[in-house]
């Protein structure tokens, strides 16, 4: 079995006071789970969304969820593998480009 990639997302339900005009952090979810399904097939990522005001009890995610409210970090916060790569508005470049890094590869 291929080692899977961990693409997590952390967000809200209300947008970032300095995100009014982009989709909602669960809209970006789904869109950035369709992009890359796309482009890498339906396999070898594992996706997880965390709400930043509600998080799972498990770490790191809760941790980090505490981060990104603390630091006032724009969100959705996106992490392949634990490495930001994309925050309030992710690019799609970068994160194929973190993705590719971890061994995924285009269809």
């Amino acid at each position: 079995m291929e080692k899977q990639v961990e693409l997590v997302v952390y967000g809200a339900e209300v947008l970032c006071p300095s995100c009014v005009n982009l989709p909602s952090s669960k809209e970006q979810y789904d869109w950035l789970q369709a992009a890359i399904s796309r482009k890498f097939g339906g396999n070898g990522v594992t996706y997880k969304y965390v709400d930043i005001f509600n998080p799972p009890e498990e770490e790191p995610y809760k941790d980090f969820a505490t981060r990104v409210v603390d630091e006032d970090m724009f969100y959705p916060v996106v992490l392949v593998e634990g490495e930001v790569v994309g925050e309030g508005n992710p690019r799609l470049k970068t994160v194929y480009k973190a993705l590719e890094k971890h061994g995924l590869q285009p269809e």
